[in-house]
């Protein structure tokens, strides 16, 4: 960790009180942003608490330089001179968090504590898509947000054994990718990876193209082939929309799973197989097999272990990120200078419902970057991109989802807009503290009474929220 104070008291005070509560942390001390970037070149640190108001450099100018070097580190502002502009200029321009001067221990070692969990998490994330992308696969995950973490964590794990998985996931959420990122960090990283779009092939074609034919098997079998089982062999083969496999088909692939071995269309020997199978599907293979159009033996063959792709409605905190990635994907495939999304344009994307999830989002991206004429995308550019398959899932725009009344006078309008957001605000909040007021006020920023103020005037209770074991 990194403290940098102009005041020497201040900092060594700090330095004493986290070094005492936090043994496992190292923490370094300066003075100016001067020696803190300086430091910066031989040193990395998970997290560095500033003040804002510094001689020299400042701590937001400290900030965006620090971002330069690290834009993964975490950082907390810290000043006596705090305003709520100050906070959202320190939190605009990166930072994690904001805490006012004077502020109590405990506080301090809350937000700390916080601060340099999310670090570490973020750091997880990083490594499992380094590992994944030096794996060699296509994959690429982008996002930071718990339920992604969550996913690459179980991603890891799973990779890492030798079981037949099942990946199931709706449209768009990355299934394909999951299974090139299962054999990239699997140890059979270095033989075949064999995909197979199993609805792609003609049903008559499909057992010889999985299992391979002698020469005479079948008209114009004009020599033996080798099936994609035997390719994959000592690698993994990915059945892509397995619950498309005809029944004859089901039956074949059962007896590879149950025995590691197959018989070649128009031959009397079979061959053993070394290979592990993943399978994807965006069906419900459960009432599939109510229907009798899966087996069911062959269900619980593939559902040794099962991965499933998180929905964008999960990952919605990602948005921002990947909203990012694309664009500076479709810039670079485009040819042309980056561009980047306002945040009033983000806030609208974000607020969308994405059924066709993060390939849904990733051809709007496209297509705004394409026509967008300005090198900063605006509100406007996004109004033509309505998908006439759900327009209903298009919230409000203008107002951020927030619903305007039009039978009434401005100032009363107003006055619904204000309590709407306020009652969402502070339900956040709560949600957020389980009921904890105190906390409520200090993350909103305002004392505790007047917290209180408005919650008594739009009627909301603390206690909805307070778990059993939250003290107020």
């Amino acid at each position: 960790m990194l403290i940098v104070d102009d005041e020497h008291d201040m900092r060594s005070g700090l330095q004493r009180i986290l070094s005492r509560k936090l043994p496992h942390i190292d923490v370094t001390t300066c003075g100016s942003g001067a020696a803190a970037l300086a430091l910066l070149q031989d040193s990395s640190f998970s997290l560095a608490l500033i003040d804002i108001k510094m001689e020299g450099m400042d701590g937001l100018e400290l900030l965006a330089e620090m971002r330069m070097f690290d834009p993964w580190m975490t950082v907390i502002m810290m000043t006596g001179y705090g305003t709520i502009e100050t906070a959202v200029k320190a939190m605009r321009a990166g930072a994690y968090d904001f805490i006012s001067k004077p502020f109590d221990k405990e506080t301090l070692l809350r937000i700390v504590g916080k601060g340099l969990e999310r670090n570490q998490l973020i750091r997880e994330n990083l490594y499992l898509r380094e590992k994944v992308k030096n794996g060699g696969g296509a994959s690429e995950f982008v996002g930071s947000s718990e339920r992604m973490r969550d996913f690459l964590y179980n991603l890891d794990i799973v990779a890492k054994s030798n079981y037949t998985t099942l990946v199931r996931g709706g449209s768009g959420t990355g299934k394909e990718l999951t299974a090139r990122a299962i054999h990239s960090l699997s140890n059979r990283v270095d033989k075949p990876l064999v995909m197979v779009n199993c609805p792609a092939i003609p049903e008559n074609l499909l057992e010889s193209e999985l299992f391979g034919h002698t020469r005479g098997a079948f008209t114009d079998a004009t020599q033996t082939q080798k099936g994609m089982f035997a390719e994959a062999n000592g690698g993994t083969i990915c059945l892509d929309e397995v619950g498309d496999l005809p029944l004859q088909t089901q039956s074949k692939l059962l007896r590879v799973l149950q025995e590691q071995e197959f018989r070649p269309l128009g031959s009397s020997e079979t061959q053993k197989v070394d290979v592990r199978v993943v399978a994807l599907t965006n069906l419900d293979l459960e009432q599939m097999i109510e229907d009798k159009l899966f087996r069911e033996d062959l269900y619980y063959r593939l559902n040794v272990v099962t991965l499933n792709t998180p929905s964008l409605r999960d990952l919605r905190d990602d948005i921002p990120e990947l909203i990012h990635h694309f664009t500076l994907k479709v810039c670079e495939e485009l040819n042309v200078p980056p561009k980047t999304f306002c945040q009033r344009a983000v806030s609208n994307l974000v607020d969308r419902d994405w059924p066709g999830n993060v390939r849904e989002l990733q051809n709007v991206v496209r297509r705004i970057v394409m026509f967008s004429s300005g090198q900063i995308i605006q509100l406007d550019d996004l109004n033509f991109i309505e998908n006439p398959l759900h327009k209903s899932g298009r919230r409000a725009e203008s107002t951020g989802g927030l619903p305007v009344p039009t039978e009434t006078t401005y100032k009363d309008a107003k006055q619904q807009v204000v309590d709407t957001f306020t009652i969402k605000y502070i339900v956040s909040l709560l949600n957020k503290t389980k009921g904890n007021v105190s906390q409520s006020a200090e993350i909103a920023g305002v004392s505790r009474a007047a917290l209180q103020k408005i919650m008594k005037r739009l009627n909301i209770q603390a206690a909805e929220y307070r778990g059993h074991d939250t003290e107020e």
